[in-house]
């Protein structure tokens, strides 16, 4: 049976199947301890069957493992995404009881989850200078990205209606989309709940978000060919896309070189999109909810991986600048 206490004297096994070290979960878990209590305080119905709770916080039987041990439990689903009957032999449950636990801790870990640009620009702190990543864009403070993850064929049991909004053709499968919005330097600094892959474009999603109203003046974005159109919906923002050919309009030798030269930076936000797909939950086949549990799931791997980038920054190239 896998406990905490045991775990953490295998340091390596310890960061494979969580994606921290030891010192790192400690930090994790001294938040995570405080808003539990914080969670269970505040609520009114029971746990398990929502009904009006009549004993106060704390009451009742005692958890199998440790509050640690639970939360090593969630790590280990988010990092690895094993079913639930194998995590309950892991830690010696049954799967429904090791699905609620992880629901439970992943609840807690979604109310930690701040993300700067979800705020407005007067709400928020002011963001440190990143001139060694955007010496040639100072201006830009978010760099905008679609990520889609494969999921199951949605079953219909009369028609397709149910699955054909799912289906992406870029993918060629049936996937969710979630918004990625990240600082120069990779933090992640917005999110947007998971939609249908396929029914919902990244220009669409981006308008639904209304993310660009959230930059300060003189705060400006850099996106891919994907958002083609949004300088139309804001005309006095410094947005920075590639120039897009057209058809009869090929693009210049000028503008290749100008499209070489804005992926360069933009590289940025795939590095994060790399750091959030070391974690199981969101690189293999989604199994669970289209809804909520996906967007909460996103959440939590995201406030994970900008804990993570605290410690250990992203790469950061030399960037030749363009002729």
């Amino acid at each position: 049976m896998i406990t905490f206490e045991k775990l953490s004297q295998q340091s390596q096994a310890f960061g494979s199947l969580t994606g921290m070290n030891v010192t790192e979960f400690h930090a994790l878990f001294v938040a995570f301890a405080q808003a539990q209590n914080t969670r269970r305080a505040a609520a009114t119905t029971t746990r398990r069957d929502h009904k009006p709770r009549q004993r106060r916080s704390g009451a009742g039987r005692r958890f199998a493992h440790s509050e640690q041990t639970r939360l090593l439990m969630a790590l280990v689903w988010l990092r690895i995404y094993p079913t639930f009957e194998v995590l309950g032999f892991f830690f010696s449950l049954h799967k429904s009881n090791a699905h609620e636990n992880v629901a439970d801790v992943l609840a807690t870990l979604e109310s930690l989850c701040d993300f700067a640009f979800e705020r407005p620009a007067k709400e928020r702190k002011a963001l440190g200078s990143v001139a060694a990543v955007m010496d040639a864009f100072p201006d830009v403070a978010l760099i905008i990205d679609a990520k889609e993850q494969r999921i199951r064929r949605p079953k219909s049991s009369k028609d397709e209606d149910k699955q054909r909004p799912y289906y992406s053709g870029k993918k060629k499968a049936h996937t969710l989309k979630s918004q990625v919005a990240v600082t120069p330097e990779g933090r992640i600094g917005a999110l947007s709940p998971s939609v249908p892959g396929g029914a919902t474009h990244d220009l669409t999603l981006l308008r639904k978000t209304k993310l660009l109203d959230n930059l300060d003046e003189g705060e400006a974005a850099m996106m891919d060919k994907g958002f083609d159109g949004i300088q139309k919906d804001f005309p006095h923002k410094q947005l920075y896309l590639p120039v897009k050919a057209r058809r009869g309009h090929p693009l210049s030798e000028a503008q290749k070189v100008y499209n070489r030269h804005l992926s360069s930076y933009r590289i940025v936000v795939e590095h994060t999109n790399a750091r959030l797909n070391q974690f199981g939950a969101l690189s293999q086949v989604w199994r669970g909810g289209r809804d909520g549990q996906h967007t909460q799931a996103v959440r939590v791997v995201a406030h994970l991986v900008n804990r993570r980038m605290e410690k250990v920054p992203l790469k950061t190239y030399a960037v030749v600048a363009a002729v």
